[in-house]
C-alpha cells in the first residue's frame, strides 16, 4: 500500500507540472525581451565625473536587453542632474549621512523628452569613533560605490519595466473655445 501511495504522488507531481507548463505557465525572468522596444537601443549622456555610473548603467542596462549605440535611430538616456550630497553629524561618534540624488529622461536624437524627468535618491549612512579608528575614507569610498550601483539598478529596472512617465507635450495649437 506504501508503494502505491508514492507511486500516486509522483504520478500527480508529474501531472501537475504537465498542467502548469501545457497552460503557459512561466517563471518570471525567463523573457529575453523584457526591454519595451522603444529603448531597445540607448545613447548614455552623462554629466562630468560620473565614470562609475556610466560603468554600472551600462553593464546593468546590457544584461536588460539594452543595445548601447550612438546610430541615428537610438534614443538617448541623459541624466540631467547628479548630486552626491555628504552630511556629518559630531559627537561622541561621527556619524556621516550620503545621499545620491539623480534625475534622468529619455529623449529622442533632437533632444524632445519621451519621458519626464524622474528623480532617484538612495542613501547610507555609518558611524565611527575618531579616537579609536580612521575608517571614514575607506567606509566613505565603499558607501559612495553601493550608491551609485543602487541608482544604475533603479534606473534599469525602470527602463526596463517602462515605468517612467511619458513627456507631456505641450500643443503648439490655440484652444478653441
Amino acid at each position: 500500500m506504501h508503494l502505491v501511495q508514492r507511486v500516486a504522488a509522483v504520478v500527480l507531481t508529474l501531472g501537475l507540472s504537465a498542467g502548469l507548463v501545457g497552460c503557459g505557465f512561466h517563471l518570471k525572468g525567463t523573457n529575453t525581451q523584457s526591454t519595451p522596444l522603444v529603448y531597445t537601443k540607448l545613447q548614455l549622456v552623462l554629466p562630468e565625473n560620473t565614470e562609475d555610473l556610466e560603468k554600472k548603467l551600462s553593464v546593468y542596462l546590457t544584461a536588460t536587453g539594452v543595445q548601447l549605440s550612438n546610430a541615428n535611430d537610438a534614443y538617448v538616456l541623459r541624466v540631467l542632474n547628479y548630486k552626491p550630497i555628504r552630511h556629518e553629524l559630531n559627537g561622541k561618534l561621527v556619524e556621516t549621512l550620503l545621499r545620491l540624488s539623480v534625475t534622468f529622461q529619455i529623449e529622442d536624437k533632437q533632444g524632445n523628452p519621451i519621458t519626464e524627468p524622474r528623480t532617484l535618491t538612495a542613501s547610507r549612512s555609518y558611524q565611527y569613533d575618531v579616537a579609536t579608528v580612521n575608517t571614514d575614507d575607506q567606509q566613505y569610498k565603499y558607501l559612495s560605490q553601493i550608491l551609485i550601483d543602487d541608482i544604475a539598478q533603479q534606473m534599469s529596472r525602470q527602463i526596463a519595466a517602462n515605468r517612467l512617465p511619458k513627456a507631456q507635450h505641450i500643443s503648439s495649437q490655440p484652444v478653441v473655445q
